[in-house]
């Protein structure tokens, strides 16, 4: 089983009520799954949870990996480790569970980065803030790879990062992006306080903010990635 459902993290201004929804979607979304799962005749060999690395809450220019503790903040106290800890009764069970740590996903047909190209094909791509925040990325391709993967190994279980073996900072994935689309980056980044403005919460946790994480248990696990440089990524997601 491959379990994903939550509601969007990054597509609305946060205020309590969207906040809620994040959080009791993933919460009990998962206790409801879960608790199917175990009372099943014929349960599965595997329950591939998703999550994210907002588990590690702002890591700064620190590296962080699976056996790194759960940082601050909404997404990684309220939002994250309740979330996984609501497969327990699954591992309890004897099914092998595997956290799905997913970092910033690069494809053309969701997520941030259709909603940014065409500010960038303009030639206005500017760094979040500081810009020294690290973004852990990952290609689509390389994503379903990596789940292909831990639906095949019974040898990886527990948190997965699932991000390439290379982040960069938000203002280096500014200048990388902007060189893929042909167009120049704007010198000035875009001030935290009008990111907020738009964006209310999610700024603070979702944009300003970032972690450097390496995926420690595939890399160790001899995964082969397909893209582990951001260049050729976005080259090939373009």
């Amino acid at each position: 089983v491959v379990h994903l459902a939550g509601a969007g993290i990054g597509d609305r201004r946060w205020d309590a009520g969207v906040k809620r929804e994040i959080a009791r979607s993933r919460i009990e979304g998962t206790r409801t799954l879960v608790s199917a799962l175990t009372r099943a005749d014929a349960r599965p060999e595997a329950l591939l949870s998703g999550s994210a690395i907002g588990f590690y809450g702002d890591t700064g220019d620190r590296e962080v990996d699976e056996t790194s503790p759960p940082g601050e903040g909404f997404l990684a106290r309220e939002v994250v480790v309740p979330w996984e800890a609501e497969t327990e009764p699954a591992r309890q069970a004897g099914i092998r569970v595997a956290l799905l740590r997913t970092g910033l996903v690069l494809s053309r047909e969701g997520g941030m980065l259709p909603r940014i190209l065409p500010i960038f094909k303009m030639g206005l791509g500017a760094p979040l803030g500081s810009g020294r925040q690290y973004w852990s990325w990952i290609t689509a391709d390389d994503w379903v790879g990596a789940v292909l993967r831990l639906l095949r190994d019974p040898g990886l279980s527990g948190p997965v990062n699932l991000t390439a073996p290379h982040p960069v900072t938000n203002a280096e994935f500014t200048r990388t992006l902007a060189h893929a689309v042909r167009r120049p980056a704007m010198p000035l980044a875009v001030p935290g306080f009008a990111l907020r403005a738009v964006v209310g919460g999610f700024a603070d946790e979702g944009v300003l903010t970032g972690q450097r994480v390496i995926p420690r248990r595939l890399i160790e696990a001899g995964h082969t990635f397909r893209h582990i440089r951001l260049g050729d990524a976005l080259s090939a997601v373009l």
